[in-house]
């Protein structure tokens, strides 16, 4: 164990800070590279934004009710946009006091329990606050105050009351969902997310690959602009596809292209998803060799077409598309996935087993607590293309845009279909207060923009953007500001519990 002395703190001016984590002897679970990158200096950083007084906390085993800020993960994904262009670089340097690299690409923010990249909660503790391992020392007389970072996940489970019964019953002593922020500035792969049975089968067989045994249904809420590819066009677009890019005729033959134009919503949504099944999987499987000459020649039908002609938003992707991965079987299959794009404040979900690559923007994200990922097309990163297939559902038509509803005049709600989570926005103007009502689940919030004062009856907190706060069940929250406020909230979905 190490202690060392806060210099300059916000708020406190006799913290001393104690860890468990990477910077000490003791042995501990080691989270993936990307996940964290900690020094003695950042933590200090951090902790010298991290602690208000007043404050309580729960300590490690003894309940004192309280705000609990959190320490957060960063992905570095080579998609992710760069430097201060990235909003996900920009919270991160906030959120953990570590400076911003100009030429690092910042990807994606992970707050929740995740071994792949988990939160820290930064829990005060003054003398004999419960320690486990007698760190805590008088120095020259005075009661000094101390803390340490203690895993999200551990914290939990040693006060799994926080979840509330029903979370707690359902999910076991950790957080259902994992919350996100991704910053995209090239296209993600075309991927899907196994259901539970599958998670379950892939893991065990591959938990190299496949790090968890849970599946992992999804939303996407939109910062800025934000474009996606999300499941399968409908009947008529696939028809019209299959007739106007002869490329896909070209890998699949002509017996899969005839069958598909001569199939109507007449034969039964059996036989629509087994033509579709049939023709993407022999699209997706064909060899590297073939692909890249059939995408070399749709390349140049596109660019000689464009002299004619304006080309469609789908065409014009597909040569953005091309450009990031030239030679990429993921450019010809965009023609069969719905092109979405989201205005800010609109939000996408996708469920287990459906399709899906997100191409360029900013959101915020929340999922159940997994990062399972089978992948087919537009990354370096190992592909599953058999899995892929087998596992999708097939089904067509443009997926359903939320644009939330409104709980309060200054904040909306988005529930997508899934137990596991919903997110609220709270865009506060200057000189506004608001309440979250008490919820038989926990919550974990984020400052995208602003500062607020975050009140419970027991607690305050000063937050800004960047800090990422965790409170428990059935706790109201008070939040009000004086030079506005854009905050985010993520928690286990309300119609769980009715």
């Amino acid at each position: 164990m190490w202690t060392q002395k806060l210099s300059k703190p916000r708020y406190h001016s006799n913290c001393h800070f104690t860890t468990d984590r990477t910077d000490s002897p003791q042995p501990q679970p080691q989270p993936q590279p990307q996940a964290l990158t900690i020094s003695p200096k950042s933590f200090v950083r951090f902790l010298s934004l991290s602690l208000t007084e007043p404050r309580h906390c729960i300590a490690m085993g003894a309940e004192i009710p309280g705000i609990l800020k959190l320490k957060c993960s960063v992905k570095r994904y080579v998609w992710g946009k760069v430097g201060k262009d990235s909003r996900v670089g920009r919270l991160y340097a906030n959120n953990s006091g570590e400076e911003i690299k100009g030429d690092e690409p910042y990807a994606e923010f992970w707050m929740g329990t995740h071994e792949s990249g988990p939160s820290y909660a930064v829990v005060p503790v003054e003398e004999n606050g419960g320690l486990p391992n007698g760190g805590l020392q008088r120095k020259d007389g005075p009661k000094r105050n101390y803390c340490e970072l203690v895993s999200l996940k551990d914290w939990i489970r040693r006060n799994p009351h926080v979840l509330g019964d029903k979370v707690l019953k359902k999910w076991g002593p950790d957080l259902p969902f994992l919350f996100k922020v991704l910053s995209v500035a090239k296209v993600l792969s075309i991927q899907a997310h196994p259901d539970k049975d599958l998670a379950a089968i892939l893991h065990k067989r591959h938990p190299g690959v496949y790090k968890d045994d849970n599946h992992k249904p999804e939303m996407a809420l939109a910062l800025t602009e934000f474009e996606a590819l999300c499941g399968f066009v409908g009947l008529e677009e696939f028809k019209s596809v299959v007739r106007n890019v002869p490329e896909i005729t070209e890998v699949v033959g002509t017996a899969s292209a005839h069958q598909a134009l001569n199939i109507s919503e007449q034969d039964g949504e059996k036989k629509l998803k087994e033509v579709l099944r049939s023709l993407f999987t022999k699209l997706m499987s064909t060899s590297k060799a073939i692909i890249s000459e059939v995408v070399l020649k749709l390349i140049s039908r596109l660019n000689i077409t464009r002299k004619v002609r304006q080309l469609t938003d789908k065409e014009e992707l597909v040569l953005r598309l091309e450009k990031q991965f030239p030679g990429d079987v993921g450019v010809i299959a965009a023609f069969l996935l719905n092109y979405v794009k989201l205005s800010t404040g609109e939000a996408l979900y996708v469920a287990a087993n459906e399709p899906h690559a997100y191409i360029h923007g900013e959101c915020v994200e929340c999922m159940a607590t997994s990062d399972n990922v089978v992948r087919a097309g537009l990354t370096p990163k190992t592909l599953d293309v058999q899995t892929l297939c087998s596992m999708l559902t097939y089904k067509q038509g443009f997926p359903e845009i939320l644009h939330g509803v409104p709980s309060n005049p200054y904040t909306v709600k988005y529930s997508p279909p899934f137990d596991e989570f919903e997110v609220d926005r709270c865009i506060l103007p200057q000189a506004k207060s608001t309440v979250f009502p008490a919820v038989p689940g926990p919550s974990v919030f984020l400052v995208i923009s602003g500062e607020a004062v975050m009140r419970l009856p027991f607690s305050e907190e000063l937050v800004t953007e960047g800090d990422v706060i965790f409170t428990p069940a059935n706790t109201a929250i008070t939040v009000e500001t004086t030079s506005g406020l854009n905050l985010y909230r993520a928690g286990v979905n309300g119609k769980f519990f009715e």
